[in-house]
C-alpha cells in the first residue's frame, strides 16, 4: 500500500500539537477556551496556503470528540452534505471541516443553513480568500471568523525537527541525518509554506542513498536541489497579492526606491504583469501627476515594452519606470481637484448651467454656438475674459488646490493665481 505523503502524515491530531498560531491557540486565547470548554461555534480559518488551517481544524474535532467529517467544497456535491446531514443526525451533531469554504454556491449554501442554525452542524471552513469579501454574508454572519498568521522560520524548523523524531509518522526510526544548514534553507525558502518545507524535507529522505553505515546524510546541496524555488504567500488571485500591491504603490508614493523594486520583484515573481501594469499607469497619474507630467507617458511606454517582451525581459522596462516614479516629485493635485468636484455633485450642490454658457442653438442667439452675453475670450488679448462659468449656487467654489512640487505644476500655478487674482 502506499504511504501517504509526510504533511499528510504530520498533521496534529489535537489542539496541542499546533505549531504557531499562539494568538489563537494559546492559553487562555479564543479558540482555546472553546475547544477547552467543549463549546464549538461554526468558525472560518482565513490565511495564506501552507500555514495550518485544515490542520487545526482537524486537530480542534480531534480534541472535542465531536464526530466530524471532511469536504471540499469545489469537489463534493450537495449529495455528499447529505450524508454529512444524516451523519449528524446520527450522532447528534458534526463538525463539518469544508475547505475552500469560499467557493460554496449558492445551493450547497441554501442546504447548510438551517442545519448550521440549528446547531446540527458545526462548520470549520478553511480557505485562503479573505472571508470579509468572498463569502456569502448568510453564512458569514453565523461564524467566528479568525485570521492566521504566518509561520516563521523558528516554527517551520520545530515542524521539520518533528517529522525527522516522529517515529510513528516520521522518519524516527530511520537513521537520518541532516545538518543544521539543511534544516535552515528548508525553513527559509518554503516561504512559510510548512507543506512545502515538509514535502522538501521528504524528497531529500527519499531520494538520498545511506553510507555504509546505514545513514542517510542530508546536506545543505541537496535540501537546496529539493526546494529549488521559494514558495510565496500570496498566488496573483489570492488575498496577500492585493497587500503587495498596496505596499508597492506605497513605497513608490514614499520615494522608497529599494522598497518599491522589492514590492515589484515579488510581482513578478507572482507572474501577474497585468497587475503590475495597472498599478504603475495609476501611480503615474494619482501620485506623480501634474509634477511630472512625462511620468505618464513614459510610463506607458514602459508598460507597451513589457507587454511585447513579456516575463523575463519585462522586468527591464519596469525597474526603468518604477525608480523614475520613485524618485519623480509628486502631486495629487489634479485628481483631489476632480474628486471634490465629484464630491459636491454626490450630495447634490449642482446649481443650473448660467445662461450664457448655455447651448445658443434653442435661445436664437445670432453668433453660431454662442450664448446670449457669451463672452468669447478668442476676441480679448491673451484669450482670456472674466465671466461667470460655475452655476450660481457654486460661485466662488475652489476645486484645484495647485502645488509646487517642479517647474510644469509651479507654471500651472503661477497662471492659475494669476487668473483667479484677476
Amino acid at each position: 500500500m502506499k504511504r501517504q505523503p509526510l504533511a499528510y502524515r504530520m498533521r496534529p491530531q489535537k489542539i496541542e500539537d499546533i505549531i504557531g498560531q499562539e494568538h489563537l491557540i494559546g492559553e487562555g486565547k479564543l479558540l482555546r477556551r472553546m475547544v477547552d470548554a467543549g463549546q464549538l461555534s461554526s468558525m472560518i480559518l482565513y490565511g495564506p496556503p501552507g500555514i495550518g488551517k485544515t490542520s487545526i481544524a482537524s486537530s480542534i474535532a480531534g480534541s472535542t470528540g465531536t464526530p466530524s467529517k471532511m469536504l471540499n467544497a469545489v469537489v463534493h456535491n450537495k449529495k455528499d452534505m447529505e450524508i454529512a446531514v444524516e451523519e449528524a443526525k446520527m450522532h447528534g451533531q458534526l463538525i463539518l471541516i469544508l475547505d475552500e469554504v469560499h467557493r460554496l454556491d449558492k445551493g450547497k449554501q441554501d442546504f447548510l443553513l438551517p442545519y448550521l442554525e440549528n446547531g446540527l452542524l458545526i462548520l470549520i471552513g478553511a480557505t485562503t480568500a479573505n472571508p470579509f469579501h468572498s463569502i456569502n454574508p448568510a453564512i458569514r454572519s453565523r461564524c467566528q471568523i479568525f485570521e492566521l498568521e504566518p509561520l516563521t522560520i523558528e516554527n517551520i524548523k520545530q515542524a521539520l525537527q518533528r517529522a525527522l523524531s516522529d517515529e510513528t509518522n516520521g522518519y524516527g526510526k530511520e537513521k537520518v541525518e541532516m545538518s543544521d544548514e539543511a534544516i535552515t534553507h528548508l525553513a527559509q525558502a518554503c516561504g512559510g509554506d510548512v507543506r512545502s518545507a515538509l514535502n522538501g524535507l521528504e524528497l531529500a529522505i527519499l531520494s538520498t542513498f545511506p553510507n555504509e553505515f546505514g545513514i542517510k546524510k542530508i546536506s545543505l546541496q541537496t535540501a537546496e536541489a529539493c526546494i529549488q524555488k521559494k514558495s510565496f504567500q500570496h498566488d496573483k488571485d489570492g488575498d496577500a497579492h492585493y497587500d503587495v500591491l498596496s505596499a508597492f504603490q506605497k513605497s513608490i508614493r514614499g520615494s522608497d526606491v529599494d522598497a518599491a523594486l522589492h514590492y515589484l520583484a515579488r510581482l513578478i515573481e507572482a507572474g501577474d504583469l497585468i497587475s503590475i501594469n495597472r498599478r504603475l499607469l495609476v501611480i503615474a497619474y494619482e501620485d506623480i501627476g501634474l509634477a511630472n507630467p512625462q511620468a505618464g507617458s513614459r510610463t506607458l511606454s514602459a508598460i507597451e515594452a513589457s507587454e511585447r517582451l513579456g516575463f523575463p525581459e519585462a522586468r527591464i522596462p519596469l525597474a526603468n519606470a518604477v525608480i523614475e516614479l520613485c524618485l519623480s516629485p509628486k502631486s495629487n493635485s489634479a485628481y483631489k481637484a476632480l474628486d471634490a468636484a465629484l464630491a459636491d455633485i454626490r450630495k447634490g450642490t449642482i446649481g443650473d448651467v448660467p445662461k450664457h454658457l448655455k447651448d445658443a442653438h434653442y435661445q436664437g442667439a445670432q453668433q453660431l454656438g454662442r450664448g446670449i452675453d457669451y463672452k468669447y475670450p478668442h476676441d480679448y488679448d491673451h484669450g482670456w475674459v472674466k465671466q461667470q462659468y460655475l452655476p450660481n449656487k457654486l460661485k466662488g467654489t475652489t476645486y484645484y488646490e495647485p502645488k509646487r512640487t517642479g517647474k510644469f505644476e509651479q507654471a500651472l500655478a503661477d497662471v492659475y493665481n494669476r487668473l483667479k487674482n484677476k
